[in-house]
């Protein structure tokens, strides 16, 4: 197609290309820049009159975005390229897009520009995290136009703006280059104030079945100015599209005389074949073009550019080196990783499981202090001081709704001395089995360079940063001497497999046999395929070893591990039965789904091997730092470069909705998940599923059918028997079903946010569009925060996006199974986080890298200090703060902070300031051996942990003059090292 739209538009001008799809639009925008077109690609926007727009937030993102670009373009040639679907709506014009810029020294009047924001289209909200979102603090404005790669923030005086700046969505903190001006895009149309009020009337009188009538929900089609583009512009078709019915026929570009489109792989095979023609090679620099070993000539030439044009004729050719970049955003987790909500299990290391409740401010001896409140059972209460809140995590376990322990009785604190010697048990065979290891000289395996080269360029596609670094790293452990014991962490369909298969690939070449243990015949079946596709011309021998292999192959096998015959064999633990008489390599999948006696199985084989586990939940920062002396650790978060975002739909129960999502993915050849987490009606759901649609072939999946059928049903599944998979939310995580593409998620309510972002992200795994619907029974039944955080989801559709609690709660799961301790009852009786930062210790203490007592000091000082509500008003930003400043070991992370705060939330006051203090004598008195410290009007006491005492007199018993003798004392004392 290229070459088509070359020759066309070096001599014809129009305004619009259009193209079947987002894919085609790419490849055109490439050549049409290449000739020196501006260009602008809209989205592929296919959403239907009167659908929630909520789910469709970046199209209209980017639409606004483009849009509002080629108004302003000055450009004497310029195309808007987009997909059919897109040019059949009404869209904004160039009234509705214009700019609004913010400028140094400009008057701000902050009432009049919250209103003008929300006429904008842009959402207020306490954070700003995404396009399109605001947050106005008194004189600090955040803001994320649409379009922008970055937020800026904006720094008044008064009224007047005093600096502008942009800032880390990740940090929350602002860069030190100064701006001159922010320009703020429009989301979807900027309206004006009767406008705005006309439309909000229309949106409230809509016809629609979604949670909330409001504009950004269903404002693109209330708008009643919008115009249809092919009534005001010259347009062109790019090929005749099927779907496409329009008033007028339009022109369709010619076939083109002269060039073809370029399909091969750049070789200096092809430069030779081709040495009479006149080349230009694109390269995004030159290093790129010297890596080819290319040198400019008469008939070769380099222009430096990034674009990916490949077409030829029989005197010329022009050839791309670049390699496509992914558009996408991988969304890392948010700042507010510990967030906690009111209602939320907590886990105090000392008291147990209760209830998180709130933050509650509360007089003690006349001075006002800020205390976290957790209520036990027969409603008894701690009032926890804020800076003692490292004492606290949330309580997460397989089992849903803990039992809360009793206050005053020594059950938790007996129950944690029966954990601590389990884990010291658990941490000293970790150690034991790495250092027997460190001592074993491993087999050394490098790669055979060219063969090697041919089978990376076979995978089809190109790897990703982290799949490259994972593989790199891979390499320098084989060929280290050295025996591996790596684990790979990543999403299902990140490319875990693909990593290994380097490896096998060459342990095989290098004259070894590998064993590839996974838990089920499922994946063995699955991955068995896998291997058999991706080494099909490399003669690598591939065998499977499970329930299903028949005799012969099982005899095959043991054969040709007993010839020491290299090969590869996928199996579940029948292959712990099996001997080895030339082993170079075990991959582990899903390690902690094996049994404990597999376990142990897998450590007798493995311990002269190099290992290589997989896993699909991440290992904690802090867990993976204690580990990382014994085991090697590599994460892959970057999603492959054609998967798509998963459009999300959320709204009441509906026969109608259900049987369009239904119809709609069996129509593409597709297959569906329905998750309903209840065992006892399930199978009413499936009459009902079977009234709306009676040829409808549903397979029902729950804990209790026995495994071996789940499996054999999962794999008719596979092979496309059934069309639907009805089942509870356990349903096989681990499995790779490309086919199935759009998941329901009935009473969706019930379920938290990180459960549903992770049932989300079960399909939209190949490069298909995914489609989620979450069901609610009745909207007037739920709370307005319930239905606000359900709608969110809509909106942050987009890959890693709602990572936030979905991240952090696989993050601590993840560290069970990396342990192999997931199932143990005691995990259920004090929780993941503390479970696994107890074996951190353990882990730690072994190593000699530092002392098991968690940082606690009592601080009975008679001073008004606490994060002041009127300078930071949300409740939840309050409390993440706190909680990262009772996790602070050194003063210097206490300046760190503070300067954020001032960056975030403006000049600090005399309260805050008071708390920073207070910190900063926390941190000084532990490390100064104080367990202590209080004080009677200005007569202060600290006392250290064997019982001696210090007193001081301060100056009077103002609070700032007694922090000022307390801090005076510990830096004296510091400094000269007491």
């Amino acid at each position: 197609m290229q070459d088509r739209v070359y020759e066309y538009f070096l001599n014809n001008h129009k305004d619009i290309l259009i193209c079947e799809n987002t894919k085609e639009a790419m490849i055109c925008s490439e050549v049409a820049k290449f000739i020196g077109y501006e260009t602008f690609v809209l989205p592929d926007f296919r959403a239907v009159y009167g659908d929630d727009l909520r789910s469709f937030n970046d199209e209209i993102m980017s639409l606004s975005f483009e849009l509002s670009k080629f108004y302003k373009s000055k450009a004497l040639k310029k195309l808007i390229i987009t997909p059919f679907k897109t040019i059949l709506n009404k869209l904004p014009s160039k009234k509705h897009l214009q700019n609004k810029s913010i400028n140094l020294g400009d008057k701000i009047n902050i009432n009049e520009l919250k209103d003008e924001l929300v006429r904008f289209g842009y959402e207020l909200v306490d954070i700003v995290e995404a396009n399109a979102e605001a947050s106005i603090r008194g004189e600090v404005i955040d803001i994320f136009p649409v379009g922008a790669r970055y937020p800026f923030r904006v720094l008044l005086d008064l009224d007047e703006v005093e600096s502008i700046k942009k800032f880390d969505v990740d940090t929350q903190l602002s860069q030190k280059d100064e701006l001159l001006s922010v320009e703020i895009t429009p989301f979807m149309a900027f309206l004006q104030k009767d406008e705005y009020d006309k439309t909000q009337n229309l949106v409230n009188n809509f016809k629609s079945n979604s949670l909330i009538n409001d504009i950004k929900t269903l404002g693109f089609w209330a708008i009643d100015d919008f115009i249809y583009y092919l009534d005001n512009f010259s347009a062109i078709l790019l090929h005749e599209i099927d779907d496409l019915i329009l008033d007028k026929k339009l022109e369709i570009l010619p076939q083109a005389k002269n060039f073809k489109d370029l399909n091969i792989s750049f070789s200096g095979e092809f430069l030779e074949f081709h040495k009479d023609k006149k080349i230009t090679i694109l390269a995004r620099n030159e290093a790129l073009f010297d890596s080819f070993d290319l040198k400019e000539d008469v008939n070769l030439s380099l222009k430096i550019s990034p674009l990916i044009v490949n077409l030829i004729s029989k005197d010329s050719a022009i050839i791309s080196l670049n390699k496509p970049i992914s558009k996408k955003r991988s969304k890392k987790a948010s700042i507010v990783i510990d967030e906690l909500k009111i209602g939320d299990y907590v886990v105090h290391s000392d008291y147990g499981v209760g209830k998180f409740i709130g933050l509650q401010k509360a007089k003690i001896m006349g001075a006002l202090r800020e205390f976290v409140t957790i209520i036990y059972q027969n409603d008894d209460k701690v009032l926890l001081p804020v800076e003692n809140l490292n004492m606290i995590d949330r309580y997460i376990a397989s089992l849903g709704v803990p039992i809360l322990d009793r206050l005053g009785k020594a059950n938790f604190a007996k129950l944690k001395e029966k954990v601590r010697q389990k884990l010291f048990v658990i941490a000293s065979k970790i150690i034991e089995l790495a250092a027997k290891r460190e001592l074993i000289k491993g087999k050394i395996i490098s790669p055979n360079t060219d063969e090697y080269a041919k089978f990376i360029s076979s995978a089809g596609f190109y790897y990703t940063k982290d799949q490259q670094i994972a593989i790199d790293e891979i390499l320098n452990d084989l060929k280290s001497g050295k025996v591996m014991d790596r684990l790979i962490s990543g999403d299902v369909g990140f490319g875990k497999t693909e990593v290994a298969m380097n490896a096998i690939f060459l342990a095989v070449k290098a004259g070894y046999q590998v064993l590839f243990f996974v838990p089920t015949t499922l994946l063995s079946s699955q991955h068995y395929k896998t291997l058999q596709d991706r080494f099909k011309e490399f003669n690598i021998p591939i065998f499977r070893y499970d329930r299903f292999s028949s005799a012969a192959n099982k005899k095959a096998l043991k054969e040709a591990l007993f010839q020491k015959t290299p090969l590869v064999c996928v199996g579940t633990h029948a292959l712990l039965g099996l001997e080895s008489q030339n082993l170079g390599l075990i991959i582990i999948d899903e390690e902690h789904k094996f049994g404990v006696k597999q376990k142990e199985k897998l450590k007798e084989i493995s311990s002269n091997s190099h290992i290589l586990s997989m896993s699909a939940t991440p290992i904690p920062r802090s867990l993976n730092m204690a580990l990382s002396s014994i085991k090697s650790y590599s994460s892959i978060k970057t999603p492959p470069l054609d998967r798509q975002d998963i459009r999300t739909i959320v709204k009441e129960n509906d026969d109608i909705i259900i049987k369009e999502a239904i119809l709609r993915e069996l129509r593409r050849g597709g297959q569906i998940f329905y998750v309903h987490n209840h065992i006892a009606s399930i199978n009413g759901i499936k009459t009902k599923l079977l009234e709306i649609l009676p040829n409808l072939k549903i397979l029902t999946l729950h804990s209790k059918i026995e495994q071996k059928l789940a499996e054999d049903e999962i794999i008719k599944f596979l092979n496309k028997e059934y069309d639907l998979m009805l089942c509870t939310s356990i349903v096989e995580s681990g499995i790779h079903m490309p086919n199935a593409n759009t998941i329901i998620v009935n009473d969706a309510n019930k379920f938290g946010i990180a459960d549903l972002h992770q049932l989300r992200g079960r399909v939209g795994r190949s490069d298909k569009q995914g489609y989620c619907y979450f069901l609610i029974q009745d909207k007037n039944l739920l709370s307005e925060d319930a239905l606000k955080r359900l709608v969110a989801l809509e909106s942050n559709s987009f890959l890693g996006s709602g990572g936030v609690l979905a991240y952090h709660d696989l993050e601590i799961r993840g560290g069970g199974n990396l342990i192999g301790e997931a199932q143990s009852g005691h995990i259920e009786g004090i929780g993941y986080s503390l479970y696994l930062r107890m074996l951190e210790d353990e882990i730690n203490a072994l190593l000699n890298k530092k002392s098991k007592d968690l940082n606690k000091i009592d601080l009975k000082l008679n001073i008004t200090a606490f994060l002041n509500s009127d300078y930071i008003k949300e409740d939840r930003l309050r409390l993440e703060l706190y909680r990262r400043l009772s996790k602070t070991k050194y003063i210097s992370e206490i300046y760190e902070i503070r300067s954020e705060m001032e960056d975030r939330f403006g000049k600090i006051d005399i309260y805050t300031k008071q708390f920073l203090e207070l910190m900063i004598i926390k941190i000084l008195a532990l490390n100064l051996d104080f367990k202590s410290i209080s004080n009677y009007e200005n007569n202060i006491t600290l006392i250290k942990n064997d019982n001696s005492k210090i007193s001081l007199k301060s100056r009077s018993k103002d609070d700032d003059d007694i922090l000022n003798e307390i801090l005076s004392y510990l830096r004296t004392k510091a400094k000269n090292g007491f």
